[in-house]
């Protein structure tokens, strides 16, 4: 048996529409559906879910998996200067911060020409505090 096919549905148009407008910014899916409503789009949240999740199967979405507990943060993929780079994932605000770095550069060759092993950087996620949070 094949896959079901994939129905566009207006509410999907409309969820898909509101996240490629976010532009580079990542987002959650209860932050998604909070943006709908208040926009007067009110969409179900597994409507939103499912639709990111379909972005991300066919490549126009990035996911960023959260630990445990947490919301995932998803990403349009474009143009936004986000092609090559890791991430930092501050645990106490749950902010995700792009981090270009030559040093993750050097890390990365490093890993690749001492250990045969190709580190992803769309993937990696560093966990830890950030400065703001470290402040308080």
């Amino acid at each position: 048996m094949g896959r079901a096919p994939q129905y566009q549905t207006r509410q999907k148009e409309v969820v898909e529409e509101a996240f490629m407008r976010l532009g580079g910014k990542h987002t959650t899916v209860d932050e998604l559906t909070r943006l709908l409503a208040k926009s007067g789009n009110a969409v179900g949240r597994t409507t939103v879910y499912r639709t990111l999740e379909r972005l991300v199967q066919t490549g126009q979405a990035r996911k960023y998996s959260a630990v445990q507990g947490e919301s995932a943060c998803y990403q349009p993929v474009a143009d936004h200067g986000c092609q090559e780079h890791f991430h930092l994932k501050c645990e106490s605000c749950g902010r995700l911060i792009h981090m270009s770095c030559s040093q993750m550069d050097f890390l990365t060759k490093h890993v690749a020409a001492e250990h045969g092993f190709r580190v992803d950087p769309l993937k990696t996620v560093l966990y830890g505090v950030c400065e703001d949070c470290q402040k308080q």
